[in-house]
């Protein structure tokens, strides 16, 4: 039952040469807004000391995972825009699986933590800096790393563990769990199951969180406080709809239309990273000023 594949074909968002031409000069842009507006993010939040509340410590990091996140996805589908053979080794293919739920996985950790840290500074503000110290953020970092890593290390040893012996064709633009257990010399509805279990579960339980802790908050502050909390919650809000909204439509249910679901990617791959940066400093004062002072 050893694989046989040593390489994977992607076939990308289309085969039109045309197309294809427009999508690498517009992804390229978009890559580039990624990486320059999350980076200014990162750097505007360490250099200034306005910007040292738990809000803005969750803010880089969730920024530096947006980096990483398009970038395990992004050069790879933008570069073979321009190629005629869009191949990946099967190590690479791996690699790029694991990236994508380790980082994934990570943001989805961060957002919530994002909104507990939320939920402190609204409905228990007296409590909020012996609560939300600099150690407990911290350990509340590292537990979304570690929860990242051990989702997708769960989710790359169940796939790797498929023996692989043609056909090698990925209709998509990377390689992800649902397309790769679909080209298995194997019954893998088995597999299927625990996957999607594995997803479901913590994207599930992590948007129950969410919606929770913001029912919470609204109830807590009753009719007169509604406009201050979503004027200090509607950001991360926003994030969490359009990232969260495509995810967990994604991994939750087993994938029947591969086409469908590269076009979702897109959202929480690609657009999502690129639009944090704004959606946070364009209702942000306080970012806003500190960039100018950076300038």
């Amino acid at each position: 039952n050893a694989s046989s594949v040593k390489e994977f074909i992607l076939l990308g968002l289309s085969d039109n040469q045309g197309v294809q031409k427009i999508c690498f000069v517009m992804f390229l842009f978009f890559y580039m807004i990624i990486v320059a507006g999350n980076l200014l993010i990162v750097i505007t939040v360490n250099s200034s000391r306005r910007l040292n509340s738990p809000m803005y410590f969750f803010l880089c990091y969730l920024s530096f995972v947006d980096i990483c996140y398009s970038s395990v996805t992004a050069p790879k589908m933008i570069a073979d825009f321009l190629v005629e053979n869009k191949t990946i080794s099967f190590v690479g293919c791996i690699a790029q699986l694991f990236g994508v739920h380790f980082f994934g996985c990570t943001e989805i950790f961060i957002l919530t933590v994002m909104a507990y840290d939320r939920y402190i500074a609204i409905c228990r503000p007296l409590h909020y800096t012996c609560l939300m110290t600099r150690r407990v953020c911290g350990r509340m970092v590292i537990g979304s790393w570690v929860g990242g890593f051990v989702h997708s290390i769960v989710q790359t040893l169940l796939t790797t563990q498929q023996p692989f012996c043609g056909p090698n064709i990925i209709d998509h633009y990377f390689c992800d769990v649902h397309p790769l257990l679909q080209l298995a010399c194997t019954n893998t509805y088995a597999v299927g199951i625990i996957v999607v279990a594995n997803s479901g579960m913590v994207s599930l339980s992590c948007f129950f969180i969410l919606v929770m802790s913001y029912v919470v908050i609204l109830v807590s502050l009753k009719t007169q406080g509604w406009h201050k909390a979503l004027s200090t919650c509607g950001s991360h809000i926003t994030v969490v709809i359009l990232f969260f909204g495509p995810c967990t439509f994604m991994y939750i249910r087993p994938s029947s239309n591969l086409s469908e679901d590269k076009s979702l990617a897109l959202f929480y791959t690609v657009i999502t990273p690129m639009l944090n940066p704004l959606i946070y400093t364009l209702r942000n004062e306080e970012v806003k000023s500190a960039m100018r002072k950076l300038w």
